[in-house]
């Protein structure tokens, strides 16, 4: 945890700051092992950055003066990812690590070869989901949270949605077999598609590059959801 990422209503008008939540107070007593007269980087959510000095902490609050939160959080990258809905383990980690990334916009959309039941997990609920996003952006010390929606059928996504998408981006369909080699270094905003385990089925590549999308792969190497995306973002921006 190396931002203390704080609510609005977390701060008093008197400038103290209260932290309650016993994930975070663990973290202060465990890791950080802090202790009064600590300063330690604090940030609101969606707002800016800044330092706070440590009053008080116990076993149910930590106490901070906030100082002036006036730095800007880090830069966004320029992409909405439109991520195939991984098993719910990997879809945790997925969002922890393209949080802290810099990703802002994330669609998680049903394809052919993703699981009907990983769309019941409770992995999906907002508050899990949250739970990891906030974990990314205190990772990278980053305070604007992505925004998170989901597509959970192909063809009305195609169909209703992608236009729109890809209006002002330009489209990239990240899958083996691809013709042009990931491109490096890129700054124009960008729509990734990434499928699941298994990849896109050939019916839904080939509709995706009829809507637009240019295909790119990364190589020989056939990787992981979450380590293809971490590589892809990576290699792009």
């Amino acid at each position: 945890m190396n931002l203390i990422l704080l609510d609005p209503d977390d701060i008093a008008a008197d400038g103290h700051a209260r932290v309650r939540d016993p994930r975070r107070l663990r973290h202060l007593h465990e890791v950080h092992r802090a202790a009064p007269g600590d300063e330690l980087t604090l940030g609101v959510e969606n707002g800016g950055l800044g330092r706070g000095r440590l009053l008080h902490l116990s076993s149910d609050e930590a106490c901070f003066v906030v100082e002036q939160l006036d730095q800007t959080p880090p830069a966004p990258l320029p992409v909405h990812l439109v991520l195939a809905l991984p098993r719910p383990r990997m879809l945790a980690r997925t969002l922890e690590h393209v949080t802290a990334l810099g990703v802002k916009h994330i669609t998680l959309l049903h394809t052919r070869r993703v699981e009907k039941s990983y769309w019941q997990s409770p992995e999906l609920a907002p508050e899990r989901v949250r739970e990891h996003l906030i974990l990314g952006l205190e990772q990278a010390r980053d305070t604007r949270l992505p925004e998170v929606t989901l597509a959970t059928r192909f063809r009305p996504f195609l169909e209703d949605s992608l236009p729109d998408l890809l209006k002002k981006r330009h489209g990239l369909l990240a899958h083996p077999g691809m013709a042009t080699p990931c491109p490096r270094g890129i700054d124009t905003p960008s729509l990734l598609l990434v499928g699941p385990e298994g990849g896109f089925i050939p019916y839904e590549v080939e509709r995706l590059l009829e809507a637009g999308c240019e295909g790119i792969h990364l190589g020989e190497r056939i990787l992981r959801v979450e380590t293809a995306v971490t590589a892809l973002l990576a290699r792009l921006f």
